[in-house]
């Protein structure tokens, strides 16, 4: 910055102190430079390596039979990797802009709206009212809105079931309410906490050990043999709903069939042998019926709100 001789002051002191701001200043901006040159250098970096990975991946998805055996890499590794490339570009973008918060924004992009039947909570930000309005009536006169999505992670709770025991003076006997039937009899599991692992397992992909994993981060001990012997006694019950599913897909206008083979131990022998896995479904339209008639009926027979059916199109 340089001023015209008629703007420098005339007392010397006020004249050393700016020469000081001025050079600390100057400091300040060599060192946000420097700053700026060492995260871009740092980026570029980072962009050279997911670069590197990208061309990988484009090579094992598009390139020649013998490059993808030769890469043997699958589908769900691919996917990985492309989120991870994502990820990391995403965290060089955000990066690269925090030393630059005076840059125009661009233009928001349309968003899609989120869907009707997600909870919504209002929070309305007031403004702080002057001095000088304290008093007068406020009219409003518009607002902006906006949209965030948010999330509440599981939490565990523990239900206490409490049957208290009754006698009534002069007359023999107890009363005391019947216990509640539940799919684990005298077991540690809701039939909530049931359909969660579940869920989680067989429609998300999710492990019994890593469910284990992420349970114990909460202090709460559930071994996968445990969660496995409970999936069986889930899959016992949940016997009859799935005849029924498949017999409503048998009886809609059209039915797709698909069939895999997988080995299957042969008890006693070591071995394995072929065996056959047929998996069926119906159109979306059927399914969408069977789907909301299925969800009823697991209300009706006390199945929890959230006890998700896992989608068999």
């Amino acid at each position: 910055m340089i001023l015209p001789g008629s703007d420098l002051p005339d007392d010397v002191e006020a004249l050393k102190a700016m020469i000081i701001a001025m050079s600390a200043e100057k400091a300040a901006t060599e060192a946000e430079i420097a700053r700026m040159k060492a995260v871009q250098q740092k980026a570029d970096e980072r962009i050279t390596t997911l670069t590197a990975i990208l061309k990988v991946l484009q090579r094992a998805q598009n390139g020649t039979r013998s490059e993808r055996l030769r890469l043997a890499i699958n589908d769900e590794q691919i996917d990985f990797a492309f989120e991870e490339v994502e990820t990391g570009l995403a965290a060089i973008d955000r990066e690269l802009g925090q030393g630059d918060k005076d840059r125009p924004k661009r233009a928001a992009r349309p968003r899609k709206g989120f869907a009707a039947h997600l909870e919504r909570i209002e929070e309305v930000i007031e403004p702080e009212i002057p001095e000088e309005c304290q008093g007068l009536e406020k009219v409003l006169i518009g607002e902006d809105r906006s949209e965030r999505l948010d999330v509440i992670p599981p939490k565990f709770r523990v239900i206490v079931t409490r049957r208290p025991k009754y006698a009534f003076r002069e007359r023999d006997g107890v009363l005391q309410a019947l216990a509640p039937a539940h799919i684990i009899e005298s077991g540690l599991p809701s039939e909530r906490l049931l359909a969660y692992i579940a869920v989680s397992k067989y429609a998300d992909g999710l492990p019994l050990y890593r469910q284990e994993a992420i349970y114990l981060r909460d202090s709460v001990v559930l071994s996968r043999s445990l969660m496995a012997q409970w999936m069986g006694h889930l899959g016992f019950e949940l016997r009859i709903l799935a005849d029924y599913i498949l017999e409503r897909i048998k009886a809609s206008e059209r039915v797709f069939a698909d069939e895999t083979t997988l080995p299957t131990l042969v008890p006693g022998s070591g071995k394995t042998m072929k065996a056959w896995l047929w998996a069926y479904a119906c159109d979306y339209v059927h399914l969408v019926i069977m789907r909301r008639l299925l969800r009823q009926e697991a209300l009706t027979v006390g199945f929890s709100d959230d006890f998700r059916l896992v989608n068999c199109a």
